[in-house]
């Protein structure tokens, strides 16, 4: 599976931007697709996973009411649309998938494939 990410760029704080994930390569069946961020000098953290062809999702309390993490199952894409950026949400973000199981999906210790990054800075 390959993951291609766009949508980074540098916004000023209570801004918006809407990353995309597009997946190719062995995207047959039902997977977790998620967001994870790193900021320099901290872990990986997850943001945003969804169960791609079904509603469920996971989002981490930091971003709850301000991110949102969607799917164009035709598309073989996920989205995290960003509302109300604060300069804490500056970061590299990551997309990555998982045929799973996962028992904590925003964990990224359980996510085989990955994206190269997109940068997201707030000031």
């Amino acid at each position: 599976v390959q993951l291609v990410e766009s949508g980074g760029g540098s916004v000023q704080t209570g801004g918006s931007l809407r990353l995309s994930c597009a997946a190719s390569g062995g995207t047959s069946g039902n997977k977790y697709m998620g967001w994870f961020r790193q900021a320099p000098v901290k872990g990986r953290e997850g943001v945003a996973v969804i169960r791609t062809g079904t509603p469920i999702t996971f989002h981490a309390d930091s971003v709850k009411g301000r991110f949102y993490i969607s799917q164009d199952n035709a598309k073989n894409t996920v989205y995290l649309q960003m509302d109300s950026l604060k300069p804490e949400d500056s970061a590299m973000y990551y997309c990555a998938a998982s045929f799973g199981p996962l028992l904590l999906p925003l964990s990224p210790a359980g996510y085989t494939y990955w994206g190269q990054g997109t940068q997201v800075t707030v000031s």
